[in-house]
């Protein structure tokens, strides 16, 4: 029970810090959906890091692995968002920044698990 306390808490303040990071991000660039890719990108390094630095051997309870991964990524990372400001684009005509949001988001990501996976690694030298 307790864990899926930890996880719903953690589930509130991924979706919260979402909200904030989104909306930040969005009037930074109000055609493109720059906050979904931004959340994206940070919610897959800190798994990619999380990930890597356990199985390279640093001890996290099954309890704070689950609030992190998935309360708090869980609730941050938007790949239903995505898919949606996505498909709006393609509907749009925006074939560019379609175009544009797929590949950003799919390399940017990518990279930033193979980012996260480094630094666990350089840590546990």
């Amino acid at each position: 029970m307790l864990q899926i306390i930890y996880i719903g808490v953690g589930g509130f303040i991924g979706a919260v810090s979402r909200f904030l990071v989104s909306r930040y991000m969005n009037n930074l660039l109000p055609n493109f959906p720059l906050g979904t890719l931004t959340v994206n990108i940070i919610g897959s390094f800190i798994l990619g890091f999380i990930v890597y630095s356990v199985s390279l051997g640093r001890s996290i309870s099954p309890e704070m692995r689950d609030f992190i991964t998935i309360g708090i990524l869980g609730g941050f990372t938007t790949m239903s968002s995505f898919a949606y400001e996505s498909f709006r684009l393609m509907e749009l005509g925006e074939i560019l920044l379609f175009s544009l949001n797929l590949a950003m988001n799919l390399v940017l990501c990518i990279a930033a698990v193979y980012a996260g996976k480094e630094l666990a690694v350089f840590i546990a030298k």
